[in-house]
């Protein structure tokens, strides 16, 4: 009988171990072919059959990316956006969810519904007003174009994890502060500020994924070419009678370098902060 239950758990084992390789070589094998093929010539991307490396490396890819096509003013379009973008939403968000966490209010329930409500509305459904109040407040082709709703979007959601998160962080630190002489200001900076770095992380990163690739916004905003951001830059890479492929992968590739290098850098605290805010409040 024993037996029998080792036999049915590691056949139990095999099949998660065979599930999850499987998930894990149907979400790498894009980005592979998309690093690879930034690495190729024309005539080898359109290979048939396709070659697994780039039998001729060229780094000429790269060079018309960030040279002819401007990806390089791209990116730091980018990177102002979503710094700036994540920023704010930070600030605003750590005070808004300390203020639902611990402060008594009426309408708490509404208003954390009334959240995660609006931070799943689909954006596409009000850029067409969004359009005519920033033509009519002249924030067209501009930084502050896209700061602006990118904060207003992504607000709610972070106040959402930051609040459940900050209901997990003990009162007795605050009472204990507040013993010594700190003022409510000075309680919530110097103590639980601190306690509240693996929130903050988990939503600047989400906060950063979403304002980087954010698309429809930024294409509707901005029309001039020194304000446009990664996302809507690659997209017109391709002419009217060619598709540069190999500049395309190549761009992609240098866009996804940034979210990565964020989520493998603060993942475990993201990890935390998503935990938190899953069994609190």
């Amino acid at each position: 009988m024993r037996n029998h239950a080792i036999r049915g758990r590691r056949r139990y084992l095999n099949v998660v171990n065979i599930g999850a390789l499987i998930i894990v070589v149907l979400t790498t094998a894009p980005l592979y072919w998309m690093a690879t093929a930034s690495f190729k010539g024309t005539g080898e991307i359109s290979a048939d059959p396709p070659t697994l490396f780039p039998h001729h490396p060229t780094t000429g890819n790269y060079a018309d990316a960030f040279g002819g096509n401007s990806l390089g003013r791209y990116f730091l379009n980018s990177v102002l956006v979503s710094v700036v973008s994540t920023v704010v939403v930070l600030a605003l968000a750590f005070f808004a969810g300390y203020a639902l966490a611990r402060l008594p209010m009426r309408g708490r329930g509404p208003i954390m519904v009334s959240l995660l409500m609006i931070s799943v509305f689909p954006c596409i459904a009000v850029v067409t007003p969004l359009y005519l109040l920033e033509r009519s407040a002249g924030m067209l082709n501009s930084y502050q174009g896209l700061i602006v709703p990118y904060v207003a979007f992504n607000l709610p959601f972070s106040i959402w994890i930051l609040r459940n998160y900050l209901l997990g962080v003990p009162r007795a630190l605050e009472e204990a502060a507040t013993v010594d002489g700190a003022s409510p200001l000075r309680t919530v900076v110097s103590v639980i500020l601190p306690l509240a770095r693996p929130g903050l992380f988990t939503a600047g990163v989400f906060t950063f994924t979403a304002t980087w690739a954010e698309f429809l916004m930024a294409l509707t905003f901005n029309s001039e070419d020194a304000f446009r951001t990664v996302p809507v830059g690659m997209a017109l890479f391709t002419s009217q009678y060619t598709v540069p492929y190999g500049t395309i992968f190549a761009g992609a590739m240098a866009a996804t370098v940034p979210i990565a290098i964020l989520v493998l850098v603060f993942r475990r605290s993201v990890i935390s902060g998503m935990t938190s805010g899953a069994v609190k409040g």
